[in-house]
């Protein structure tokens, strides 16, 4: 400060003992500051003005309102725990992976709407244009260990933005192709690994987050699925009906980008196992030597084979039976909001059922490949919106006890490289369940065949989970421990040959 040409010069203390006087007011009220310092450094005054920051060069500790009220400290959100939280964040965690749910599964779902205006198209055989939704669901299931290492290193959060990216540029590209080969690399190869960097690395996050909450957590972040195919399925046919598939992929394209805001929620979380069950490669090599997870990979791809058949070819079948486009989307509504309900229900009596989650996975899976089986039978519009009911509820109810298995198998430590490594074995599956389909179609001249060995994959699927550990125990001794809270006490070889045991 000047004034008159000169710098103000500092108030000055009278008598000879002014430095001393200075020095004790300053230790009797523990906040007076010095003047002159103050004017000569302003930086000063900020910095102890911030919680947290410096008061005289000394770091200041943040508050802690916890500690202030007489409750315990509060930890840090990256400080290990001991076990998941089995809430607060991650109920964010939850509603990231609601809608990313709807954006990855919910336009797959939908994609029937564009498979009869690609047909007609490009003039090509049903098998051949199915193998657009195929690839797209093989890689988001191959691609699946990828987005698993990548958020190991870096975390989920920029792992899902970039993924957003690629699957909305994927869309948009789509929009412009001028061949069935375009739309396999668009859509199949591009799209596809923007979902395989979305879905597996939101839903590993989330499993970290909860232990006793698991199921219905999974069931609430899943219930995107149904909810989106109820809205997509005619909200796609009204927009191919105005715009045409091209400008109909287009807007998906530009939803698609909500990816990347719903991967800004997600938030790392550290466990104390994490160090103790090892790095990528250790799990890796416990989980190749683990029978019933092997047993339990061989079930889900089998499951997966058949699973998506009727999202793929319903709407055609529907068509060959004469029935109106619109009334078709329609009855693939009502097997959506079947699928939202199941979800729910199937969440919560996973976590309110004693026993094993697998005992409840092989009953779903069992009632979906009878409905699936029974779909060729039904003639009549009540028949097959019974069917329609019957198999939303029993497929919505089997996704999220197949994610709640896991853990319970292998740990919570482990969820990354394991729930990353079933969803790459399971891409055959995906990969090969709709153009199978297709092809029966072509041979058969229907898709009755189709549906029935549709259905035989999921029952040869629930007849590999009844080989689970303790499938069969009793209820007061079935329900396996994840393993959580036992690896903290244990060193990486005892978790191992825990892990090996069958």
């Amino acid at each position: 400060r000047w004034r008159g040409g000169r710098p103000l010069s500092p108030p000055r203390l009278p008598g000879p003992g002014r430095g001393a006087i200075v020095r004790r007011s300053l230790a009797a009220s523990g906040a007076r500051r010095c003047l002159p310092l103050q004017r000569q450094q302003p930086g000063l005054r900020r910095a102890a003005a911030r919680p947290g920051g410096q008061r005289w060069g000394v770091p200041r500790p943040a508050p802690n309102r916890a500690a202030r009220s007489g409750g315990s400290p509060e930890p840090s959100p990256m400080a290990p725990r001991a076990e998941p939280p089995d809430g607060g964040w991650g109920w964010m965690v939850v509603l990231s992976a609601f809608f990313q749910s709807a954006l990855v599964f919910g336009v797959l779902r939908s994609f029937g709407v564009f498979f009869v205006e690609l047909v007609a198209a490009f003039e090509e055989q049903a098998a051949r244009v199915s193998w657009v939704a195929s690839i797209g669901i093989a890689v988001q299931q191959f691609g699946s260990p990828v987005g698993s290492a990548l958020s190991t290193k870096y975390g989920p959060r920029p792992v899902v933005m970039a993924g957003g990216l690629l699957a909305a540029s994927g869309m948009l590209l789509a929009s412009l192709a001028t061949s069935l080969t375009h739309l396999y690399l668009s859509i199949g190869l591009l799209s596809g690994s923007g979902w395989a960097l979305t879905f597996t690395p939101t839903l590993a996050c989330l499993s970290r987050y909860f232990s006793r909450r698991r199921s219905l957590a999974t069931g609430l972040a899943l219930t995107g699925v149904g909810l989106s195919s109820f809205a997509f399925a005619p909200l796609f046919q009204w927009l191919v009906s105005r715009y045409a598939w091209r400008g109909a992929l287009l807007l998906v394209s530009a939803l698609s980008l909500h990816l990347v805001a719903c991967g800004a929620l997600l938030r790392p979380l550290s466990l104390r196992e994490d160090p103790i069950v090892g790095g990528p490669a250790a799990q890796l090599t416990s989980l190749l030597h683990h029978g019933p997870f092997l047993r339990y990979t061989a079930a889900i791809t089998l499951i997966n084979t058949g699973y998506f058949i009727p999202y793929v070819h319903l709407l055609a079948h529907l068509q060959d039976l004469d029935w109106d486009p619109l009334s078709a989307a329609f009855l693939l509504s009502v097997v959506a909001v079947s699928d939202l309900v199941g979800r729910v229900v199937s969440g919560w009596l996973g976590d309110a059922i004693p026993g094993p989650v697998a005992r409840l996975l092989m009953l779903w899976t069992t009632l979906t490949g009878v409905s699936l089986a029974l779909f060729p039978v039904a003639r009549a519009p009540t028949a097959l919106m019974t069917l329609a009911v019957a198999y939303g509820f029993t497929s919505g109810a089997l996704t999220p006890v197949a994610f709640s298995v896991l853990p319970e198998l292998v740990g919570t430590g482990r969820i990354y490289c394991a729930l990353g490594l079933v969803q790459m074995v399971e891409s055959i599956g995906g990969l090969l369940g709709a153009p199978l389909s297709g092809y029966l179609r072509d041979v058969t001249g229907d898709y009755t065949v189709s549906f029935v060995v549709a259905g035989a994959f999921l029952l040869a699927g629930s007849g590999v989970l009844v080989t689970l550990p303790h499938f069969c125990s009793p209820v007061s001794a079935s329900k396996p421990r994840d393993l959580v809270t036992e690896a903290v006490d244990t060193t990486v070889s005892r978790t191992r040959d825990a892990l090996g045991e069958d």
